[in-house]
């Protein structure tokens, strides 16, 4: 993590989540498809956790405020996107 966010996780104003490989491209792609967006497959894992934390919240029956930052597009990555398998 960066040290920014090494800090906020430290104080306890934040969580950080880890994201498999498997599992951020299917968020980017998400946003793509409701939104014409490609985000950076490092903005995909910030999406694919927002999403996991709303179905999560959804489930529950929990209001929850959800914020991620998507910092990038991914035109660079189109590559990767394509590579990805349908589901």
């Amino acid at each position: 993590m960066s040290p920014s966010v090494s800090a906020l996780c430290n104080a306890g104003y934040i969580d950080a989540v880890a994201v498999p490989p498997d599992r951020h491209l299917p968020g980017g792609g998400d946003v793509h498809q409701g939104r014409g967006h490609h985000p950076a497959p490092e903005s995909a894992h910030a999406i694919r956790v927002a999403i996991d934390e709303a179905l999560d919240a959804k489930a529950k029956g929990e209001k929850r405020v959800i914020l991620f930052n998507l910092s990038g597009h991914g035109h660079f990555d189109m590559m990767a996107y394509q590579a990805y398998p349908e589901r």
